[in-house]
């Protein structure tokens, strides 16, 4: 499918705008670096929604080799790691309303794009995400295995904390998308913050309706794309007990 900008309406304009300058004013200082640089990287701002075609691939294309592509929305699991592993990211096109500005369960482009693409200009996360959806593809068939590659997913991806520089930053997408769990993650009392563990990860069910009990951090991307093999590892472990 193709993003078919021309149907967004100036509301939809206004609601990026929005959603845009409030992250945006609150994320230095919380947000990865490597999240940030990836801001100005692939051209983000906020007088209008990123087009696909023209601002982002061109961009992403030549730092790593990547391209977002337009989906309907959720896919199947298939689907959705097959576009991964050929360095394709599933972004979905339509956008959240005014009164959806707070939560939404199902992600919408701001959290697919603003959440997720400034960081594919970081070639050890892009590599991270291809090698993880090659593994998930081989597993496929086993609901098993990718329940559990979903949770290493999510926790990472999504909801994943990196320290950098003797600081906690956040890099997941899930929280970089969210103005009430960006500063949760890093401030709050209530969750427990854990150095990242393969097996851990694998074995730790993730919370959808609330935020996190808990945050997994990587000391680097370089870390999590050398863990690669250890997940491979793992989950043939896993499934045999």
């Amino acid at each position: 499918m193709t993003q078919e900008y021309n149907k967004y309406t100036p509301d939809d304009q206004e609601v990026w705008r929005i959603l845009f300058e409030r992250q945006m004013a609150q994320l230095p200082g919380k947000a990865s670096q490597a999240y940030l640089d990836g801001i100005e990287k692939t051209g983000f701002v906020a007088d209008h929604i990123p087009h696909f075609e023209r601002d982002l691939n061109p961009r992403l294309e030549q730092l790593t080799g990547w391209r977002v592509s337009a989906v309907p929305g959720l896919i199947a699991n298939k689907e959705f790691f097959e576009l991964m592993a050929n360095r394709n990211f599933p972004a979905t096109t339509w956008l959240r309303r005014r009164d959806q500005l707070e939560y939404l369960q199902e992600p919408d482009m701001f959290h697919d794009t603003f959440g997720h693409v400034p960081l594919l200009s970081n070639q050890s996360f892009c590599d991270f995400l291809a090698a993880l959806s090659r593994i998930a593809l081989r597993f496929i068939e086993s609901d098993e295995a990718i329940e559990m590659i979903s949770r290493l997913y999510w926790y990472t991806v999504e909801f994943g904390l990196i320290q950098e520089d003797g600081q906690l930053k956040i890099y997941g997408g899930g929280i970089l998308s969210s103005v009430g769990e960006t500063s949760y993650s890093l401030y709050s009392d209530v969750p427990k913050r854990i150095p990242y563990d393969v097996e851990t990860l694998l074995r730790t069910p993730y919370i959808i309706d609330r935020y996190q009990d808990q945050y997994f951090v990587i000391e680097s991307y370089e870390q999590l794309f050398h863990s690669i093999a250890e997940i491979e590892e793992k989950l043939e472990g896993l499934l045999v007990l």
